[in-house]
């Protein structure tokens, strides 16, 4: 799936480590994704929070969505900085689940994410 996915790839967001109900992603901060503060622009935080949450919650054979998603902005992050976001899944329950997201700037915990999914009929 993340092979296919256009707008994640495009970024340069790669795989660290995927597997169901978890997976790591590392994206790198550009000048391109800086908003008018100079800061990076929340909305590339929460694509690849939620590009971590596409990979952990979809299994082979199903095709699962984000039924909502928000989002804790906790530090600012900057052009040259190196994301990482962990994605683990909490529970599912029947065609639905919750996920949770750090995304790191080293050590550092700059977001946190929570997505709720839900598979979609074949």
């Amino acid at each position: 799936m993340l092979a296919a996915d256009k707008a994640s790839t495009g970024l340069g967001i790669t795989p660290i480590e995927l597997r169901d109900g978890y997976a790591v992603l590392r994206m790198a901060v550009t000048e391109n994704m800086l908003n008018g503060h100079g800061i990076a622009h929340g909305g590339y935080v929460f694509l690849l929070a939620d590009t971590a949450f596409a990979c952990a919650c979809n299994r082979a054979g199903s095709v699962t969505v984000a039924a909502t998603a928000e989002i804790d902005f906790i530090k600012p992050v900057h052009s040259g900085d190196e994301l990482v976001a962990e994605a683990v899944e909490r529970t599912r329950f029947g065609r639905s689940g919750i996920y949770d997201i750090t995304v790191r700037r080293g050590t550092e915990v700059v977001a946190e994410f929570r997505g709720r999914s839900r598979t979609l009929r074949s």
